[in-house]
């Protein structure tokens, strides 16, 4: 990558002091890139032979030399990398604060733990409060809800779009209603014009869960700045990577704070590792109960974790966001081909639609087999298996039948009609961009030869 070499990514001047360093970087990182190109460049695809994943990683040349270069910084929790990281995240969300966390699970644990924050008053959310959700889910959009001692309270989803029925949630609202915490179905906005409206008619918290929808847009806007708080994974089936990872987005200063302060430990102190005193006042402040003069590294004003990214997983996600237009365009191609060659079965599938007025980079694309089709989903998803086709369900089906539900407190308001059906019909296969034509078109074939042969 010596054309890169202006990169400031690709050097580091407080280490490289002199021309003799600075060549042996340059030197280690062209050698990693050509490393790439005989070790992980993509092959060919040979139909039921080789596997079509259901989601993964697509990674070049450029995630690999900033991964080399930031190991050669040697400095191992987050720096320089994870700074540009958060900063480009941060353009990409009309500039709101963005911080970094170890996963999409840890976000979501970070942002609603924030909202329990004593710091906000009469608005902070208290154990046995409401947080109104979906029982078609992710579980970790659901698990922060339950550790942090407040009841969940499920409410159906609509099919096709598999989003919160804005009837249902609206109907949902009591007296210890405090939020709202759902997220964009496979990518797939919910209505967000009418939950805001909701969420502000009845002063709720609103928690955008964005790990499957990195990308996608609502009225023109990204989603993740319509709420208080926004989180993403950046797991490898995500939109971009950074092998484990995940982002939380706060909509205002006073909720970065918190943010940051629950990620690094609940501490009160904002400086970053490597750092002290930036404030200038380290021994001056007095806290709670604590002797005047307490060392304010070591003061904490929330109930915290140790959440932090690496430098270098934050170097393989900085590289990634070049990326990100990029992979959206090819997953709304690769959705637009399923749903256009699917089209003629639609007396056997429900297909999926995108919620009105939005524009969704498409996690996956979701089928529901209908009850006349005479189609049992086991065995379809049997034959996708022989066919060396991946697929996934929609992630816990109907949340309050798995296991480790029973016997903990939770609300359900109205009938779960369509989370049932998703747990008993739905499926969805890949439209990830390293989905090629060929793959694409096994994708397809495998399908409509089971149906096919089926209905003969």
């Amino acid at each position: 990558m010596k054309e890169d070499r202006k990169d400031g990514f690709l050097e580091n001047s407080a280490l490289d002091k002199t021309e003799e360093l600075a060549e042996l970087r340059q030197t280690i990182i062209d050698l990693a890139g050509r490393y790439f190109e005989l070790a992980h460049c993509q092959r060919g695809f040979e139909p039921r032979k080789d596997v079509v994943p259901v989601s993964g990683k697509v990674l070049g040349e450029k995630e690999m030399c900033y991964l080399v270069s930031s190991s050669l910084d040697f400095w191992l929790t987050i720096g320089r990398f994870n700074k540009g990281l958060e900063s480009s995240l941060s353009s990409r969300f009309a500039k709101r604060r963005v911080r970094t966390v170890n996963s999409g699970s840890s976000a979501n644990l970070v942002a609603l733990s924030s909202l329990t924050s004593v710091s906000l008053g009469r608005t902070a959310l208290k154990q046995g409060d409401e947080i109104v959700t979906t029982a078609a889910s992710f579980p970790t959009t659901i698990n922060p809800i339950i550790q942090n001692g407040l009841m969940p309270v499920f409410v159906d989803v609509t099919i096709p779009t598999y989003n919160i029925s804005t009837e249902q949630l609206e109907d949902a609202i009591g007296p210890r209603s405090k939020g709202i915490f759902v997220a964009h179905t496979l990518g797939n906005p919910f209505d967000l014009n009418e939950v805001c409206r909701i969420a502000e008619e009845h002063d709720l918290w609103l928690i955008e869960d964005c790990c499957d929808a990195f990308g996608s847009l609502y009225d023109g806007r990204p989603v993740g700045t319509f709420g208080d708080l926004a989180t993403l994974s950046f797991y490898p089936a995500h939109h971009i990577t950074t092998g484990e990872g995940g982002a939380v987005i706060s909509a205002n200063e006073r909720l970065d704070r918190i943010v940051t302060s629950v990620r690094d430990w609940g501490r009160d102190c904002h400086c970053e590792p490597g750092t002290d005193n930036t404030c200038g006042r380290r021994y001056d402040g007095i806290y709670g109960e604590l002797p005047p003069g307490y060392d304010h590294k070591y003061v904490y004003s929330n109930l915290g974790y140790n959440l932090k990214i690496s430098d270098m997983q934050a170097a393989v996600g900085l590289a990634q966001m070049d990326r990100l237009d990029d992979f959206a365009a090819r997953r709304r191609l690769n959705f637009n081909y399923l749903k256009r060659k699917l089209k003629p079965f639609t007396d056997i599938f429900y297909l999926p639609e995108a919620t009105e007025r939005s524009d969704p980079s498409w996690f996956g694309f979701p089928l529901t087999i209908k009850e006349e089709s005479g189609i049992r989903r086991v065995e379809l998803l049997k034959h996708l298996e022989r066919c060396r086709v991946g697929t996934r369900l929609l992630f816990g089906g109907n949340i309050t039948r798995q296991p480790y539900m029973m016997g903990r407190r939770y609300r359900v308001s109205g009938e779960l009609t369509n989370t049932d059906m998703i747990m008993n019909n739905t499926f969805w296969v890949g439209v990830y961009p390293g989905l090629n034509e060929i793959m694409m078109e096994h994708i397809v074939g495998s399908i409509i030869d089971y149906v096919e042969g089926t209905n003969k």
